[in-house]
């Protein structure tokens, strides 16, 4: 073989010992791996198993990571396809927009941000609502109920995350622009509580990404499994 291909005996078997050594770290990474992708329960894609090898100290690319899945055939899994789910054709007032973006809070009950979704368990449809602080993105009030009305989502939810922390007078409460969050019972809770009501831009789900990001984790993680 080495006469056929024009190559040195000993550079024949350098490249054969160094081949061994790549199959033996390729056999410790390909463990290490797949240990984060299970522990992930199959969410994590290779940005993230990177990421993850990384704090655990293991120098790694995740270009490497991605090869190596792909070797396994290891793959995350898809989310699902982004569907709007927010009633704002109403005709209750609409708050102007004070977070802007800014999702860094210094101190904790000091800018809150909520949102309302849905999901299936068998033919049954159930309404999650949760309240997070930007401080530390806790979530600190939620909700799940089998109707989409204010008194079973946003108003349980809410009295809720007061029940767990205080907000501070002038808390911004941000959401979307839906009914349960522009109705007159809501609106009420907010300034007995002395809360600052902001509502995202129409059709604008970047103006509360915390909470869509929050959504969107658990539905690909949990719930769509």
């Amino acid at each position: 073989m080495c006469k056929v291909l024009g190559v040195s005996r000993s550079g024949y078997y350098k490249w054969l010992k160094t081949a061994d050594q790549i199959k033996g770290t390729y056999r410790d990474l390909d463990q290490k791996i797949e240990r984060s992708f299970e522990q992930s329960r199959c969410n994590y894609g290779s940005p993230r198993i990177a990421q993850d090898l990384v704090k655990s100290g293991f120098v790694i690319s995740k270009s490497t990571v991605a090869r190596r899945m792909n070797a396994m055939k290891i793959r995350a899994k898809r989310r699902r396809k982004y569907i709007m789910t927010t009633n704002s054709k109403h005709k209750e007032p609409i708050a102007d927009n004070l977070l802007n973006r800014d999702f860094e809070a210094t101190q904790p009950a000091q800018e809150w941000v909520s949102d309302l979704t849905y999901f299936k368990i068998g033919r049954s449809w159930y309404y999650l609502s949760v309240i997070i602080d930007l401080a530390d993105r806790a979530v600190v009030g939620w909700a799940i109920s089998n109707n989409m009305t204010a008194e079973h989502t946003t108003i349980n939810s809410f009295k809720r995350a007061i029940s767990n922390r205080k907000p501070k007078p002038g808390m911004i409460f941000h959401s979307d622009r839906g009914v349960q969050y522009a109705c007159e019972d809501f609106r009420a809770l907010l300034a007995t509580n002395k809360c600052v009501q902001s509502m995202s831009r129409k059709g604008n789900c970047w103006d509360n990404a915390v909470a869509e990001s929050f959504f969107k984790t658990i539905k690909t993680e949990c719930i769509h499994k």
